[in-house]
């Protein structure tokens, strides 16, 4: 005698969606992102950059100086002062020789200021100094 058996909404086998392999790959394409992004290093203060006729894009890579219009040099958000300026570009010019120093100098800045941070930039190795303008 054959016996049937009959299935119930409680017996039936639930059938749910594997969510470890979308998790896997959303935590790959956010890693992903992550690596790839470029990271640009303000110098951590608003400055006042004057115009210039003959303004150009730079690279994204670069070490970026602020020089306020009250002589201070920012880097990263510290006051790192025209001495911290040479060591500075040379700690960061171990990685990578080539990076350029942009120097963002307020237009209120003294030119003499601007001056000091370009030759301590020179005495801590960059190879290219340029200055930062608005467009």
């Amino acid at each position: 005698m054959r016996r049937f058996r009959h299935f119930t909404a409680e017996s039936d086998t639930s059938s749910e969606i594997n969510m470890s392999p979308l998790i896997d790959i959303v935590f790959i394409l956010l890693i992903f992102f992550i690596v790839t992004t470029v990271f640009v290093d303000d110098p951590g203060v608003e400055i006042n950059k004057p115009r210039a006729a003959t303004a150009s894009e730079m690279e994204k890579n670069s070490i970026l100086l602020a020089v306020t219009s009250e002589g201070d040099v920012y880097h990263g958000g510290r006051n790192i002062g025209v001495d911290g300026v040479s060591s500075i570009v040379s700690s960061l010019l171990v990685e990578d020789p080539d990076l350029p120093v942009v120097i963002q100098g307020d237009k209120e800045a003294k030119h003499g200021v601007i001056m000091k941070v370009t030759d301590a930039a020179q005495i801590g190795g960059a190879k290219s100094i340029f200055s930062a303008t608005a467009k």
